[in-house]
């Protein structure tokens, strides 16, 4: 699907159900360099569950147009309107790594549209080392080459999948790949910036949290789950940072005992 905001093009996945039109929706947010296309997976599930879903690419995203945003309040701003333009009452929200970043924004600064929240690969604040921070500067291949292999945990960097015939080492850098220069160096510099502290959970909130993350380790989504408050934790054991490639199926289970509560 797509629509136009800010005189630009937004694409988002809808998970291809039949809700009805007063049905609850659920927002998904990706992460730095990624688009919607990482949700595809649970998109699907809770369409098929009677849930109105929006999962956008974000602004220089996956097939959106536009400039990358510069900060994580304006992504949670973005989306906002766009939540507003897309939805008829409160949202739950989901977002993965720099999403779980916009996640806990929005929810922060429009508290007013949030039902439920799930944080995934959180860390509060985010830093990103100067070596990936340089590289995605210059556009290099080597910020790509960091990122996808701290990404993921021993075993994931063996390629092994859930998935039959998916290789998920080689789909996460094809995915970094797709990007246009200079999105990731401003996304990774958002997550790098982003300072607000965590304030008390307003809503209902879950952490998932990868034991064997490298980027955002597990003791990080820990401290922000107690930080919130209002909040539940669960760690993925063996699980990296790429949780939605290498444990796909524990991640979509834990966000429906969640969510379909």
């Amino acid at each position: 699907m797509k629509t136009q905001l800010r005189n630009e093009t937004v694409h988002f996945g809808t998970g291809s159900g039949s809700p009805a039109p007063d049905a609850p929706t659920i927002v998904f947010v990706h992460g730095a360099g990624h688009d919607a296309t990482v949700w595809v997976m649970p998109a699907r599930y809770f369409a098929r569950h009677g849930l109105r879903v929006l999962a956008p690419d974000l602004p220089a995203h996956g097939r959106s147009s536009g400039e990358p945003l510069q900060s994580i309040e304006a992504m949670a701003d973005w989306l906002a309107e766009l939540v507003d333009q897309q939805c008829r009452a409160g949202v739950i929200m989901v977002g993965h790594s720099m999403g779980a970043l916009v996640t806990m924004s929005f929810t922060q600064r429009h508290p007013q549209l949030v039902k439920k929240s799930a944080l995934l690969g959180a860390s509060a604040p985010m830093p990103v080392g100067p070596p990936l921070l340089n590289a995605a500067a210059d556009s290099h291949h080597a910020a790509i080459d960091m990122a996808n292999t701290w990404s993921h945990s021993t075993v994931g960097r063996l390629g092994a999948s859930q998935m039959p015939g998916i290789h998920i080492l080689n789909s996460g850098e094809r995915l970094l790949e797709r990007m246009s220069s200079g999105v990731y160096h401003a996304d990774l510099a958002a997550c790098n910036a982003f300072a607000t502290p965590v304030t008390p959970a307003q809503v209902p909130t879950l952490v998932i949290a990868g034991e064997a993350d490298q980027m955002t380790p597990a003791k990080a989504g820990v401290k922000v789950a107690h930080a919130l408050g209002n909040s539940e934790v669960v760690i993925l054991r063996g699980c990296g940072h790429a949780m939605l490639m290498e444990q796909p199926n524990e991640v979509l289970d834990t966000l429906a005992d969640f969510i379909l509560e």
